[in-house]
């Protein structure tokens, strides 16, 4: 199957207010896919939807923030309401925190794993019985390459994502049968507000932009590749992390990514 398949199909995009998911959005209504969009910014959510009206899209919006353990359920009851099919799930909204893990707020750390765990579980669990039931359907998780190790000062955003790269894989050959392909994306850093919103400045090196990590991963997506990585660092950093002793991976991680001023 190609990108083409795409064409005349609803998506559904988590986390499209910014980064990657802009860029999804971008991809997907340029192989003809009508759209959407869910993050909790409203008045971004208006913006991409206007610009991608403009170029003729098909474009709804469902305001939620998928930090409450509700929004799954109301992004779904807004598309049922509407009488919307979505065939394809882009489950992307995610956030990350850097810094000492005892000395990070609590709250952001446990964020985490609501909106980067928990909230792509519940959006998946309510759209992928549709796509059994249809058989057809695309689901892309967006993970990471820091799921393919530990990652010290990064601790529970690397666990986050290695929880989403095996959620997908495992699903993949779940529904595979149905027709329905599952792909997780794992991008490295990627030019998006994450690093701001992270505090992670220090691991702003060698990024890619969000078009080229959009553009990849929709490829893949329709071809029903299992796992893509975008760039050929991050295919490298893979290699290497499952090579490597987890010991070494993680002592090289902790001394590189240490902040300038450590707590003792």
């Amino acid at each position: 199957m190609t990108t083409s398949d795409f064409n005349g199909r609803w998506a559904l995009i988590t986390g499209a207010s910014a980064g990657i998911g802009v860029a999804l959005a971008r991809e997907l209504a340029r192989h003809g896919a009508k759209l959407i969009l869910t993050a909790r910014r409203k008045d971004r959510l208006d913006a991409l939807a206007a610009e991608l009206g403009s170029r003729g899209s098909e474009v709804r919006i469902v305001t939620a923030d998928l930090n409450d353990p509700s929004a799954a359920q109301q992004i779904y009851d807004a598309t049922e309401a509407a009488g919307l099919v979505v065939d394809i799930l882009i489950d992307n909204a995610g956030l990350g925190q850097f810094g000492a893990f005892h000395k990070n707020p609590l709250e952001q750390e446990i964020s985490q794993v609501r909106v980067n765990c928990e909230a792509v579980v519940r959006v998946a669990r309510l759209f992928v019985p549709g796509m059994v039931e249809r058989r057809r359907g695309w689901v892309l998780i967006t993970a990471s390459t820091a799921s393919f190790q530990p990652m010290p000062y990064f601790s529970t955003y690397a666990a986050t994502k290695a929880f989403d790269r095996f959620f997908a894989l495992g699903l993949a050959q779940e529904v595979k049968r149905y027709g329905v392909k599952v792909t997780a994306l794992c991008p490295g850093p990627t030019e998006s507000e994450f690093f701001d919103v992270a505090q992670a400045g220090i691991l702003r090196r060698g990024v890619q932009s969000a078009e080229d990590v959009a553009r990849i991963g929709v490829a893949a997506l329709a071809r029903g590749k299992h796992t893509v990585i975008p760039n050929l660092m991050g295919r490298s950093g893979a290699l290497a992390a499952r090579l490597t002793p987890v010991g070494i991976v993680t002592w090289f991680i902790e001394r590189f990514a240490r902040p300038a001023s450590p707590s003792h």
